[in-house]
């Protein structure tokens, strides 16, 4: 995952240390003396004369004092910038030009655009690289040495990390039975998720039972039926045209009475644009009242995914979304800016078809691979 793009960043990040290393390590020492030996230096008297009536003529000293007043002034903004490079130096932070750095934003906001990011995404990374390289960086992630590759890892890091919360201990907190609800468009990979999370929570000590809301569609209980037969879970559904909220009603009813500890519920495959079946999805919300609606959604839909992610947020509030075919994703655009859009995290990547290929999304992890190659 993120090949094209890590290329891309890496990049970004090999050109702009370039310019920082190009800056010669002796230029400070060098201005620093050429300024001291401009305060130093004397300074021609000025041809006159002699002092007009009743102008007492300076002495030595005062004659010194004057000279070295000129010089000051005239290397007083000198001065003051080769201190603030220096304090600049000191601090660990960079020196790049601002505009050297320009080109350099602009490429990088070509690279992110071109890997699916979100345009406002993408404008949010800049914004965070050129205040991490020029102005004060609060260090979350451990530093590489490296200023642009630390600059880029952290601006990354704010956009991917938006929401994070522990998926695990929200379950362990809630009341059981602990219903979640799966939302999505057709055939990105839904009801083989639904599964896959089953195996994780009885890998963990739950118990589930599988719920299919997609009633609509020909074969969805077949499918998620077969699901529950290899894992040996419960599964409870109606006949196809019923009503979606009344199976995962009954679900709910069912996990209540056998000591269930997770109710997974399926809901039909919609378009971000079918109005009536998003409606539906607003009267499962009130009438289950779920404790978190995941979205899912391929990773390779790139700015489609961030689109529908938002759509499906406007009809009934998710909790995070989980990224199917995360493996064969070269990009990485919508693992990077669907959390931002939305307010909400990545909380898992499918990462392939058996029901153990299931990743917990860490932000961190995801930034050290996009910058690093980890």
């Amino acid at each position: 995952m993120f090949d094209g793009l890590r290329e891309k960043l890496g990049k970004f990040s090999s050109d702009v240390e370039e310019d920082v290393e190009a800056e010669p390590e002796t230029d400070l020492d060098e201005e620093s003396d050429n300024s001291e030996l401009a305060g130093d230096a004397p300074v021609e008297p000025e041809t006159d004369d002699g002092p007009s009536a009743g102008e007492q003529p300076k002495t030595d000293s005062e004659e010194d004092e004057a000279s070295t007043e000129r010089a000051d002034e005239q290397s007083g903004e000198d001065d003051r910038g080769i201190a603030e490079r220096a304090k600049l130096l000191a601090t660990g932070k960079t020196v790049i030009d601002e505009d050297d750095l320009t080109e350099h934003l602009d490429e990088l906001e070509l690279a992110l655009l071109s890997s699916d990011v979100e345009m406002s995404v993408a404008g949010e990374i800049l914004e965070n690289v050129e205040a991490n390289l020029v102005g004060e960086t609060r260090r979350r992630l451990e530093s590489t040495g490296n200023l642009a590759q630390d600059a880029l890892r952290e601006a990354l890091y704010e956009v991917i990390s938006v929401g994070q919360f522990d998926f695990e201990a929200r379950v362990a907190e809630a009341d059981k039975p602990v219903v979640i609800v799966f939302t999505g468009v057709n055939g990105v990979g839904k009801t083989t998720t639904i599964a896959k999370l089953a195996r994780y929570f009885e890998e963990r000590g739950y118990s589930s039972v599988l719920a299919n809301g997609d009633t609509y569609r020909a074969g969805a209980n077949e499918q998620l039926g077969e699901h529950a037969e290899a894992l040996s879970v419960p599964y409870i559904s109606h006949e196809q045209g019923g009503d979606p909220a009344a199976v995962l009603y009954d679900a709910v009813e069912y996990a209540e009475a056998n000591d269930v500890d997770v109710v997974l519920g399926d809901t039909a495959g919609r378009l971000h644009t079918s109005e009536g079946l998003m409606d539906q999805l607003s009267k499962i919300d009130r009438v289950v009242d779920p404790d978190m609606t995941l979205f899912v959604d391929e990773a390779v839909a790139g700015q489609d995914a961030v689109t529908r992610a938002t759509e499906f947020d406007d009809a009934a509030e998710i909790d995070g979304t989980i990224l199917t075919k995360a493996d064969t994703d070269p990009q990485g655009g919508a693992a990077i800016s669907i959390a931002h859009v939305t307010g909400k995290p990545i909380l898992f990547l499918g990462t392939g078809q058996g029901y153990d290929h299931l990743e917990r999304f860490d932000p961190e992890e995801v930034v050290d691979q996009l910058t690093l190659g980890e």
